[in-house]
């Protein structure tokens, strides 16, 4: 199987946000696709993270531990790796740590954006960039339909703002700077992504659903859930990742109208309420042990966000891999070997996801 067309293959790229949840599983996915990989970001923020587990299992070179609202250390990283793609995952990714720390979310999700394509508009390597937003950076209407990339973006809570704000500063650097100056004969192109909620082993971010329930049934106790009847377009990490990668192969390729937003979400089916994505983790993993213990008092919270993801269909050829129940199958697995056996089953899943792509003649699995 040639993955991405094999592009990817002997390519240097960075990550931002490697530490974390996503970042950790995209630098993983690309060492695997033959990449030289350089990773920036902040050090762990939980213990246990996926991070450091991967490191145990498979260990990698070039990881910073550094903050990209830094812009001296965000360009000496880039001259020291001389990467030909970067994605941008770094981000303070958190709603409700948003409502208590909102200069430091503007500042690592705004400012830390500009500097990033900053350091890589200054790089004589850099061709493509992926700038990794977010579903919440659209002005949320409650709609029973999914958002389109050119529905307007907006923000309740600080986090949803800071990511729309970013999403800003990209379309500006892409229109002011990607192809001036220095940059006339050597064009840089520079992409949004933006994705649902993503479930996935690994994560243990505090106050997000699947790590507050995955912990708790590691220690078989039950788990207080504030708002059973919000829903969500859940997807596994690696759906997100492939529209990524997609995306930056294209940019790779030169391919100049690809250098906008995506939208990346799930099929229709796999719009669940907390309530009922849990029934199904339950199913898998009987240690699950859902309560119902709504708050009062608690910041806004989105109930209802979709993603219509009908431009990365038709024009990308990209569409989700596995289904709901695999989706939801897959996490629990993850979390129960890791819980059981100490057993970190990432590259295993990776390898199975890209094996049904190529079953299912995925456009990037071909």
């Amino acid at each position: 199987m040639s993955m991405f067309g094999g592009i990817y293959k002997g390519k240097s790229a960075v990550v931002t946000g490697h530490t974390g949840f996503k970042g950790s599983w995209m630098k993983l996915w690309l060492e695997r696709l033959g990449a030289n990989v350089s990773g920036y970001s902040l050090a762990p923020s939980t213990e246990p993270n996926h991070h450091d587990l991967l490191k145990v299992e498979a260990p990698s070179t070039g990881s910073t531990i550094g903050d990209i609202r830094d812009l001296d250390a965000l360009k000496a990283h880039f001259a020291k790796h001389a990467p030909e793609v970067v994605f941008h995952l770094a981000a303070q990714a958190s709603v409700l740590h948003s409502y208590g720390h909102p200069i430091e979310t503007f500042g690592t999700n705004v400012l830390g954006t500009a500097n990033v394509l900053e350091a890589a508009i200054a790089s004589p390597t850099v061709r493509a960039v992926v700038v990794v937003t977010t579903d919440k950076c659209y002005e949320n209407k409650e709609w029973l339909w999914g958002y389109r990339e050119n529905d307007p973006l907006g923000g309740h809570d600080p986090y949803s703002a800071s990511k729309a704000c970013a999403e800003l500063v990209a379309a500006s650097y892409a229109k002011s700077f990607a192809s001036r100056g220095d940059r006339a004969t050597r064009p840089l192109l520079i992409a949004t992504a933006r994705g649902g909620n993503v479930v996935g082993g690994g994560d243990w971010t505090l106050d997000r659903i699947i790590p507050d329930v995955m912990r708790a049934a590691a220690k078989g106790e039950p788990v207080k859930i504030r708002n059973p009847h919000n829903t969500r377009p859940w997807q596994h990490v690696l759906e997100l990742l492939s529209g990524y990668l997609l995306v930056g192969q294209r940019l790779l390729e030169g391919r100049t109208e690809i250098a906008e937003a995506w939208n990346f979400g799930p099929n229709p089916e796999s719009n669940l309420t907390v309530g009922d994505l849990l029934e199904v983790m339950k199913e898998v993993w009987p240690a699950v042990k859902p309560e119902i213990a709504p708050r009062v008092g608690d910041p806004h919270e989105a109930k209802l966000l979709m993603l219509d993801s009908t431009k990365a269909r038709r024009i990308l050829g990209w569409g989700p891999v596995w289904g709901i129940r695999q989706t939801l199958e897959r996490t629990t697995d993850w979390y129960r070997a890791h819980s059981e056996s100490g057993k970190i089953i990432t590259a295993q899943q990776i390898d199975e996801y890209s094996a049904q792509a190529a079953k299912q003649s995925a456009v990037w699995a071909k």
